[in-house]
């Protein structure tokens, strides 16, 4: 997900520029960002970059491929591209050509916009960010106001999301103790920190496997309601490809029904296909999948569809960002209209 993980650190317009291996000037980002996808409505080949390793985070893109929804909507092939700790980011993969589409987040995607990459979110996977703070039940950290005094670890990457989960509760940074941080949680039970930055997918949990009982809170619920599991494309992708753009969200759609239908056949394409070689397992990967669909699935969605931005959640999202010093418009990040046209010509998704 990318949770800031995968980037590393925010993108200064330096380092985007870099990693984009581009000039100064904006034509040439112009260029380059049409992605490597053949033009028409659709069909031809395309790539998605992904914000992490080949897990069930990724379920839903899993069952459009396996269950050849892709190939329905006229692709002759959709290549999922892993992230990682090193990995690319979906900004600099899409300004380079490397992938037509990409997941990402707010939190990345709006400095890059701000930065000159034309870019833009047309779909949400997660209706609230898996960004949690987690804690020992023990000693628990019931919400942001709570760690006022605690020791927290926060991994470098993620230092501007907490930054702004701290803005928007006024906490002051010295009123608490920021310990560094990876992502293995053995401090916690040694006693070295109070919490940890982690994902409300995986963190309690993971600490439930040892033995050892955990709670979290999740930022979305502390002041800063951002989305996650973002889909982003080039302007010029809305622009002049977008009925093909349309296809491919209707297929993502129809997988991500699929696999919050069916935890344990997306354990078990994660586990046995897709991401066979991150040497998965399946019971830990459904519970993932289960905990992923609460962040997938609320009224908005129930009403109007799945991977859809109410204008609300998108207010939000723009307002949340001036807490980590994004001033953007709503209207330069976002533009769900594509994703919108999708159920409006096929109703039948909503069921």
């Amino acid at each position: 997900m990318i949770n800031l993980r995968s980037a590393g650190r925010p993108l200064d317009r330096r380092r985007f520029l870099r990693l984009s291996g581009l000039a100064l000037g904006g034509s040439a980002l112009l260029s380059a960002c049409g992605g490597n996808a053949s033009s028409g409505s659709a069909g031809g080949s395309v790539s998605m970059q992904l914000s992490w390793v080949k897990n069930v985070e990724f379920a839903g893109q899993y069952f459009a491929d396996s269950r050849g929804y892709f190939t329905q909507a006229g692709f002759e092939r959709v290549e999922l591209l892993a992230g990682g700790a090193a990995g690319t980011s979906a900004e600099a993969a899409i300004a380079t050509g490397r992938a037509w589409i990409g997941v990402s987040a707010p939190l990345i995607t709006a400095p890059a916009i701000k930065q000159g990459a034309p870019l833009k979110i047309v779909a949400a996977t997660y209706q609230k960010n898996p960004f949690a703070v987690v804690s020992l039940e023990k000693n628990p950290i019931p919400d942001a106001k709570s760690m006022i005094g605690k020791r927290i670890g926060v991994q470098d990457g993620n230092d501007l999301a907490f930054t702004a989960l701290l803005k928007a509760n006024g906490i002051d940074p010295g009123q608490l103790t920021r310990v560094p941080f990876q992502f293995d949680p053995t401090p916690i039970t040694t006693g070295q920190i109070d919490g940890y930055l982690g994902f409300s997918t995986s963190g309690a949990a993971t600490l439930a496997r040892r033995g050892v009982p955990a709670t979290q809170f999740l930022f979305a619920d502390n002041g800063l309601p951002l989305v996650g599991e973002t889909l982003i494309v080039s302007q010029q992708t809305i622009d002049e490809e977008r009925d093909k753009l349309k296809a491919f969200l209707k297929a993502m759609v129809r997988g991500w029904k699929d696999a919050i239908a069916d935890p344990a056949a997306a354990a078990r394409l994660a586990v046995d296909q897709y991401g066979k070689d991150q040497n998965l397992k399946a019971d830990e990967q459904e519970g993932m999948m289960q905990r992923q669909a609460e962040l997938i699935v609320s009224d908005d969605t129930r009403a109007n569809g799945l991977l859809t931005v109410s204008d609300e959640l998108i207010k939000a999202n723009v307002d949340s960002l001036k807490f980590a010093g994004v001033d953007i418009a709503a209207d330069d990040l976002f533009d769900l209209a594509p994703l919108r046209e999708v159920y409006q010509e096929n109703p039948d998704l909503l069921r």
